[in-house]
């Protein structure tokens, strides 16, 4: 695996690192055949999100983190390109749309997937919205890792 695989793999890694994934769900509606063999669909319903808040916040950045990292992924590939550790027919393939889309959506959905805490989602956001640049952005997701610090604080009588 080299440049955009390998530099993906990198960027997903520090993101997942500590991530705790859980079974990813693939619903929709139910069809059921009639007498004729021809599929009937249920009535259609409202459509209501059954994800609790966190999990919209988790959801939401996981959005917006996937092609960020993306590119990311892409600047590594070009920076293995121009260090001469690709070629530019590697590079090419590396960085196809099609390849890139795919990275984006296989990110998402493993991230969607995850079962974060209210600080691992606050994390993603914060990295998201406050890191510009790759190698500060992947520094900041290396903090999905980190233990929460202790609930109180140590008094001491005076």
């Amino acid at each position: 695996m080299t440049g955009l695989r390998a530099s993906t793999g990198r960027a997903l890694v520090a993101v997942l690192v500590s991530a705790v994934l859980g079974p990813v769900g693939c619903g929709g509606s139910q069809h059921t055949a009639d007498g004729d063999g021809a599929a009937v669909r249920a009535p259609a319903q409202p459509t209501t999100d059954s994800r609790t808040p966190i999990e919209r916040r988790r959801d939401a950045a996981c959005d917006q983190l996937g092609p960020k990292l993306t590119a990311c992924a892409v600047e590594d590939a070009r920076a293995d390109l121009a260090a001469g550790k690709i070629d530019q027919h590697q590079f090419d393939l590396d960085t196809a749309p099609e390849w890139q889309r795919r990275l984006t959506e296989k990110f998402e959905k493993t991230c969607k997937g995850a079962a974060y805490s209210s600080r691992q989602v606050r994390v993603l956001e914060v990295c998201f919205r406050e890191e510009t640049r790759c190698g500060p952005l992947l520094d900041c997701l290396g903090h999905l890792s980190d233990r929460p610090a202790s609930g109180g604080k140590s008094r001491t009588s005076p």
